[in-house]
């Protein structure tokens, strides 16, 4: 592959900035439960796909293997959340996540095979000189070299080259069956125009608030409506105070590793920045200076074509000798025109820093801190194993005196709670729960070292007494009651305001809050309110002066009166056409692609295509 990459000198000159974690190309995965089945047993089986309904009795299904759920779960968990890695209950959620998502994609691969549509090697080369791997691979043009290339695909996704180029020409397969699905997809020029009108109207209001917080307080039920609610729901509140058990541990910090902190060597930091220099490289840098001729982000285009001739004016005057600095000072202009949101820029370079490897003494903090952190890490659990095999041996108390640690046992701690004694206990608890009284001793990570730790109590969930949880029951009872109050007092205010034909007056009577917006459109916010298309968007549909109906946002009961409507230009409208095109046909894509593989998905469940390893299904408990 790479030999033949290095064939196509033209290639190789792009230049693009890459994470290259970031290498798949992304597609709408629609995601669809009840993936479950009998058959496929193989130990290392998550799934079997059949192409074809007679690929079960040839034995010739795609499968989809457990190492590699596990090998993109894991990766996914690093890149997200990598310090929950080694708890149990997340890499299950992950787990769940990625073997759906892989087993629809191999469903729609197959399909891709079905309807012909492939990718070749030099489709792969292609992807490789001119997608956002680019500049890693071929920086300035040059290929790094098979041995680097290698060790930087598995050192940022701990997966081969092979799996590497793999997984892009799955990608681009997908991407060409979604371009062959949604081809037929199109939006007339009036759709176009009416959505953005639609989407760019603008309008104020007053508006009257009823608070669910200030009402809420006006409900005051009598000690016995209480009980009779407690009674009521005496299922609710069966297990209302969740199990708790105690947990007895002893912990230690990075200061108190036998030895102290790990410090790299000269060597392994010198090691370290010969493997890693293509993270050093420093792209091609520019000193400029710019005159700026304002524009405002509404100005019409009028006044839009006036700045930019004033700038077109400035820039002639400086490639005939002007002086940038006086000119500046004129408010005027510079060497090449730029446009942004602020108006027209006229930039000029002073000067340029050529792309180069930043040396290592510039880089020497951020690697000293980089192996500090991992010999820590390695440091930290080499010795938490360690006295977890001691304390599983001779007990907590022998272990921690034998090491100068402290022996802490918890009050009881339900699943949710803390440790206030440690920086972050949420694992320490978690397993804690995984586990039972008189389980051998387990470590977990505290985000400042490890605490090696045994359940010594539970106290199983039960039901509480009425006087114990009387606050609790009051706060269920409001909660009960507040939505229909809330709805009915904001129906009253909304008929009141209407016949009265004043809001603030309705406003007043009502013990309701009047406030006023800014200008906004359908994605602004307004407090107490919501974003306004999403809460109300009938509000875009009134005439200035008229009065809305009830609108609850959950939060609160909202009466408005709206009070000026603003909607854009037909010059707007055109000078934003083609990017309104490009959204709502974007959109319209997702949503036939998105139906395309629901349906080829419940054709594969129907025709018994898809066979699911009941086994891999099973969480793992981390027991």
């Amino acid at each position: 592959m790479i030999r033949f990459l290095q064939r196509d000198n033209r290639l190789t000159k792009a230049l693009f900035v890459v994470i290259i974690a970031a290498a798949s190309v992304s597609m709408v995965v629609y995601l669809i439960p009840g993936l479950t089945g009998q058959g496929a047993t193989s130990a290392d089986t998550y799934a079997v796909i059949y192409p074809h309904w007679y690929s079960r009795f040839l034995s010739s299904g795609d499968v989809v293997t457990e190492q590699r759920v596990q090998q993109i779960a894991r990766q996914q968990i690093q890149q997200r959340n990598p310090q929950y890695a080694d708890n149990p209950m997340i890499m299950n959620f992950f787990t769940q996540q990625v073997d759906q998502q892989l087993v629809q994609q191999q469903i729609l691969l197959a399909e891709a095979g079905r309807l012909g549509i492939g990718a070749t090697n030099e489709d792969v080369a292609t992807y490789l000189h001119t997608g956002p791997t680019g500049a890693v691979i071929f920086p300035n043009g040059k290929y790094i070299g098979d041995e680097q290339y290698a060790a930087l695909v598995n050192n940022r996704l701990n997966i081969s080259v092979a799996e590497f180029e793999d997984n892009i020409k799955r990608d681009i397969v997908l991407q060409r069956l979604r371009a062959l699905v949604t081809a037929g997809v199109s939006v007339s020029d009036q759709e176009i125009r009416s959505t953005y009108r639609k989407d760019n109207i603008k309008i104020k209001f007053d508006y009257a608030v009823l608070s669910s917080d200030e009402l809420g307080k006006t409900i005051n039920p009598s000690d016995s409506d209480l009980e009779a609610f407690f009674s009521k729901n005496a299922v609710r509140y069966a297990k209302a105070v969740p199990e708790q058990r105690k947990i007895t541990y002893i912990a230690f910090t990075p200061e108190q590793l036998p030895g102290g902190v790990p410090q790299p060597s000269q060597q392994e930091i010198q090691s370290y920045y010969t493997a890693h220099q293509t993270e050093y490289s420093a792209p091609e840098t520019a000193t400029s200076r710019h005159i700026l001729i304002k524009l405002a982000p509404n100005a019409d285009a009028k006044t839009d074509a006036a700045a930019k001739t004033k700038a077109e004016d400035i820039l002639k005057q400086i490639q005939s000798g002007g002086n940038f600095a006086e000119l500046a000072s004129q408010k005027i202009g510079d060497t090449k025109i730029v446009k942004s949101q602020f108006g027209y820029h006229i930039v000029q370079v002073e000067s340029r820093q050529p792309a180069h490897v930043q040396p290592l003494n510039e880089v020497l903090p951020t690697i000293q801190a980089t192996l500090t952190r991992e010999r820590t890490a390695q440091a930290e659990e080499s010795y938490a194993q360690t006295l977890t095999a001691e304390a599983i041996k001779s007990g907590l108390d022998k272990t921690a005196a034998a090491h100068k640690l402290q022996v802490v046992t918890t009050p009881p701690v339900a699943a949710g709670g803390t440790i206030a004694a440690l920086p972050d206990g949420s694992q320490l608890i978690s397993k804690a729960f995984q586990s039972k009284q008189g389980d051998p001793p387990q470590y977990a990570p505290t985000g400042e070292g490890y605490a090696i730790f045994q359940v010594t109590g539970s106290d199983p969930a039960h039901a509480p007494s009425f006087a114990d949880w009387k606050s609790h029951v009051l706060d269920d009872y409001r909660s009960e009651q507040l939505p229909k109050l809330l709805t009915q007092k904001t129906q009253e205010l909304a008929d009141k305001a209407k016949s009265m034909n004043d809001l603030a007056k309705a406003a007043k009577e009502a013990g309701a809050t009047v406030k006023t917006s800014d200008l906004v459109g359908q994605s602004g916010q307004v407090p107490d309110f919501g974003e306004v298309g999403q809460v109300a968007p009938q509000l875009f549909d009134l005439s200035a002066g008229a009065i809305s109906g009830p609108i609850n946002t959950g939060r609160t009961g909202v009466v408005v009166k709206l009070i000026d409507k603003q909607e854009p230009t037909d010059a707007e409208i055109q000078k934003n056409f083609d990017q309104t095109r490009d959204r709502i046909l974007d959109q319209r894509r997702n949503e036939a692609f998105e139906l395309f593989a629901s349906n080829v998905m419940n054709d594969y469940k129907k025709s018994n295509r898809i066979r699911i390893n009941a086994k891999a299904q099973a969480p793992d408990t981390g027991e």
